[in-house]
């Protein structure tokens, strides 16, 4: 499958990634098009669904949860769990997932007793799994068109199969 991206459209989403606060002006400066192309550019690509929307990210410890879990719901009423986790705005992240588990959710709380507080909800449907976080490596990757090249090339220091 060939990808309907070109290079202006692979830096614009580049770019936009790093920063969506761009003007379009600078945008077409760094991708090396003028404004009304880029402009035109963006436009297709949010028309297209490739471009979804722009956010601010926050700290949210600066914003007062400094826990934050991944919490692992085991199998229960899908439209209950949705609603739950629509009313629990602790809910980062809500994954629908396939394997053992039905659900993974991202949640951040304030303390030990909100954290409790927030699985309980989970706990009541069925069982639940939860970690607390760490440490973040990887966080919003940037993503780009996949490249044929890229899909096909063994990892580092490993050697593809022979057929």
């Amino acid at each position: 499958m060939e990808s309907a991206f070109d290079t202006y459209d692979t830096r614009i989403l580049a770019e936009l990634q790093r920063d969506a606060r761009l003007s379009m002006a600078e945008l077409g400066r760094r991708v090396h098009l003028s404004q009304p192309a880029v402009t035109e550019r963006v436009r297709k690509l949010e028309a297209a669904g490739v471009i979804t929307g722009y956010r601010c990210t926050v700290n949210l410890q600066a914003l007062g949860y400094p826990i934050r879990a991944i919490v692992r719901v085991g199998r229960a009423d899908y439209a209950r769990v949705v609603k739950v986790v629509q009313q629990t705005p602790e809910v980062i992240n809500a994954y629908n997932v396939t394997g053992e588990d039905s659900w993974i959710l991202e949640i951040a709380v304030v303390d030990v007793p909100h954290l409790d507080n927030v699985v309980s909800r989970f706990c009541l449907m069925t069982e639940t799994s939860t970690a607390i976080v760490l440490n973040a490596v990887r966080e919003h990757q940037p993503m780009l068109p996949p490249r044929r090249e890229d899909m096909t090339k063994p990892l580092a220091g490993r050697r593809s199969a022979k057929v």
